[in-house]
């Protein structure tokens, strides 16, 4: 659902600013209640944000209908599932890291700030199944919660995270046949799920044991889809005329990928922008399998 990028947007941006202005080098051995305060303010303000959003404006010319679920599970290819997932895993990895550098000990951290991603998420299902046009969806649920789990069960088994869940945008063709999926670039950006990659970014160091290879080099996987106009089917006809026939059809992608978080310097400045990109895929070469394609070779993947 559409609406659920705009609101992980702005708890994303929010709390990556916040933790852009804690220490960057280390966790504190004490508990700084000052900065405690100030994470469990953000956190909350994000949380009540969200739901006024939702409430005052998101659903504002909408009809109230009783509670009601709708099973969206096939639609856009899962596109939306992936990005469920993603908003998740980025909440939860936001929230754990604020309460670490707050002086919180690890496992308090995990119990906390771990399932800050499905906290977030799930009151925005009761509001879709209380609302005409939407319902609650139980697969986006289980795609919330998988986000949150794997960021916390990495952390707990590894004390790291040896997967990354990333994301590239590259804006594709298809808002060119329907305004469906947005007039403007930034609409685009949130409508059009033909132009998402969610990634899952693994440490090849720690997948292959093998010590020769740098710490920051990791092996991606990603998942994408193409040819979607509306969530379950194109549509036939658009303003009078027969629309054109688009294959709708999964992308599966390998690539390489960087670590930023691996790579040592001692610039302040530059961990923090380390910290800021290393939730977007790197570009670099891939391959793609599809069943219009089959196998291909893409020089540069967004």
């Amino acid at each position: 659902m559409r609406h659920i990028y705009i609101v992980l947007f702005l708890a994303i941006v929010s709390m990556t600013t916040f933790a852009q202005r804690l220490n960057v080098t280390s966790y504190p051995d004490s508990i700084d209640r000052k900065q405690l305060n100030t994470t469990i303010g953000i956190e909350v303000g994000s949380y009540l944000v969200g739901l006024s959003f939702l409430q005052y404006i998101w659903y504002k010319d909408h009809k109230r209908v009783p509670f009601h679920f709708y099973d969206d599970s096939k639609g856009y290819l899962q596109m939306d599932k992936f990005g469920h997932a993603f908003g998740a895993y980025k909440e939860s990895y936001f929230a754990y890291h604020a309460l670490r550098r707050a002086g919180v000990d690890k496992n308090k951290a995990l119990i906390y700030g771990g399932p800050i991603g499905l906290i977030f998420q799930s009151p925005i299902e009761i509001f879709d199944g209380l609302y005409e046009g939407w319902g609650f969806s139980w697969s986006d649920m289980i795609a919330n919660t998988f986000g949150s789990l794997l960021f916390v069960t990495q952390e707990a088994a590894f004390n790291e995270q040896v997967f990354l869940m990333k994301f590239s945008y590259l804006p594709s063709i298809y808002p060119n046949y329907h305004t469906h999926l947005g007039e403007s670039h930034l609409e685009r950006f949130f409508l059009d799920y033909n132009a998402h990659t969610y990634w899952l970014s693994g440490n090849m160091q720690k997948l292959t044991g093998l010590k020769k290879i740098p710490s920051w080099i990791n092996l991606a996987f990603g998942y994408s889809a193409n040819g979607m106009i509306y969530e379950f089917e194109n549509p036939k006809y658009y303003l009078g005329e027969p629309f054109p026939k688009l294959e709708r059809y999964r992308q599966y992608i390998f690539s390489l990928d960087i670590d930023f978080s691996k790579i040592h310097t001692n610039k302040k400045w530059l961990k923090i922008v380390f910290r800021a990109i290393n939730h977007i895929k790197v570009p670099f070469p891939s391959i793609e399998f599809n069943k219009v394609d089959g196998v291909s070779f893409r020089p540069i993947y967004f």
